[in-house]
């Protein structure tokens, strides 16, 4: 069975970069979004697998989504994974302590993304 992927990030270079790597290289099929509240209507539909979340956004910053996301008994179970290029103490400890299943700094080689998210996957 594909496991399905949505990639709720603003940076479109580093989304595209990421689904090629896992569907070429992990049989997932992944689906971008750009902005938080097209992720949070994307994930109602898709019915993910897996998130992965970027906490820096324009629109909504990633826990407004992930809040968003956790209001939904459709959507609650999901793994989040929540990702950013503020990777200090602080943060981890506070994104942490909103429910996701991990925080990963970027960046992140797509090899030990892919891997994270397999032993996730493995976890639900």
């Amino acid at each position: 069975m594909v496991k399905k992927i949505l990639i709720i990030d603003d940076e479109v270079y580093f989304a595209k970069l990421v689904k090629m790597n896992l569907e070429l290289g992990g049989g997932f099929r992944v689906e971008i979004a750009i902005k938080g509240n097209e992720g949070i209507k994307l994930a109602a539909r898709l019915r993910p697998h897996l998130i992965l979340l970027d906490l820096l956004m324009p629109d909504m910053n990633g826990l407004q989504v992930l809040g968003e996301l956790r209001k939904d008994p459709k959507n609650n179970h999901i793994p989040v994974v929540m990702l950013s290029a503020k990777g200090d103490e602080a943060t981890r400890e506070e994104v942490l302590s909103k429910g996701v299943d991990l925080f990963i700094s970027k960046p992140i080689s797509s090899e030990e993304l892919k891997d994270k998210i397999i032993k996730i996957l493995k976890k639900a």
